[in-house]
């Protein structure tokens, strides 16, 4: 077993070991995963992509005057990359481009369409999990040194719990933040807004069934990766409100009592039991800058759509902040 599957066993061995059964929601983004989320952005119930779009695109002229010119764009999670060619026209002279992404097919695929639209624009793709460390040598092997702007558009700033987003934006100021002849960079962020449960919940359990098998085809993933036996069609997804936290879960939910084997291990399932493998937080305007302001950071300018669905800050390194 190579090494990135044992720390997947490692990690799925972890949380089914659990009281509340949960997975990390980064394994759901395999090859079958990505293509399934980026239909998820393009179904009817998903507000999401529409709304961050929708703000970028009303607003990316005063976004691109605060950014300034000559900037070094990392991106987290590029996907598609279509958010990513809308930033990109509108910046002034960009000097570089680097999406970092676990899925390496996903990551290749939007580093190759964007070439055919930036055909002079150096694109620099590194396979990384970004939720943890990246080495500052990993980043800046061939960078000039001009400001860095990371870019995090589609609320995936939501998967973290208040401490891990607190933690992760921590590690974006450090990024950003003036080193040697690079002077201080921004951060330009999309997140949900709170709202009404009845639009959140159907927005993470689409009338077409795409989030339902984005959902499952983690058992798949686990099935054909670890050697597990997971009967997936006796699982269901279910997403659910959890009003004391202000978030979406997902969830995977047995129904029937059954037995499922991951390499020597055995994990018992009651009927109804289920797998959490995924949070989307949601924020207020006002909550967001108050954790912004917790890690370094501080909002110059946030941007809302017309429908009050969605949020974009633009944010950078506070001077006062004392690490």
């Amino acid at each position: 077993m190579n090494t990135k599957n044992e720390q997947f066993m490692s990690d799925v061995i972890a949380g089914l070991s659990l009281g509340q059964k949960a997975l990390p929601c980064k394994y759901l983004y395999d090859e079958d995963g990505s293509r399934l989320f980026e239909a998820i952005c393009e179904t009817s119930d998903y507000y999401v992509t529409r709304a961050d779009l929708a703000v970028l695109d009303q607003h990316l002229p005063e976004m691109a005057k605060l950014i300034g010119e000559q900037v070094h764009v990392i991106e987290f999670g590029s996907g598609a990359g279509v958010k990513t060619r809308h930033l990109l026209r509108a910046l002034n002279a960009p000097v570089a481009y680097t999406p970092i992404e676990i899925s390496a097919s996903a990551l290749e695929a939007s580093a190759e369409a964007l070439r055919g639209h930036f055909p002079k624009l150096a694109i620099r793709p590194l396979q990384w999990d970004y939720t943890q460390d990246i080495p500052s040598s990993v980043l800046s092997v061939g960078e000039p040194d001009q400001r860095r702007l990371v870019f995090f558009p589609g609320s995936t700033i939501s998967n973290f719990t208040h401490t891990e987003a607190a933690e992760f934006l921590s590690r974006i100021r450090n990024m950003i933040k003036a080193q040697g002849d690079r002077p201080d960079g921004g951060l330009l962020i999309g997140v949900d807004l709170i709202k009404a449960h009845d639009i959140l919940v159907a927005a993470y359990d689409d009338s077409e069934g795409v989030t339902r098998d984005f959902n499952l085809n983690l058992l798949h993933r686990i099935n054909r990766e670890l050697d597990a036996n997971f009967a997936v069609d006796q699982f269901r997804h279910e997403a659910r409100y959890n009003t004391d936290h202000n978030r979406i879960e997902m969830h995977l939910v047995s129904q029937q009592e059954q037995q499922v084997r991951i390499n020597g291990h055995r994990f018992e399932f009651k009927d109804g039991e289920s797998i959490h493998t995924e949070n989307s937080h949601k924020y207020s305007v006002e909550g967001f800058s108050k954790l912004a302001k917790e890690s370094g950071l501080k909002v110059v300018k946030s941007w809302v759509d017309d429908q009050q669905l969605f949020s974009t800050h633009y944010l950078e390194c506070d001077p006062g902040f004392v690490d």
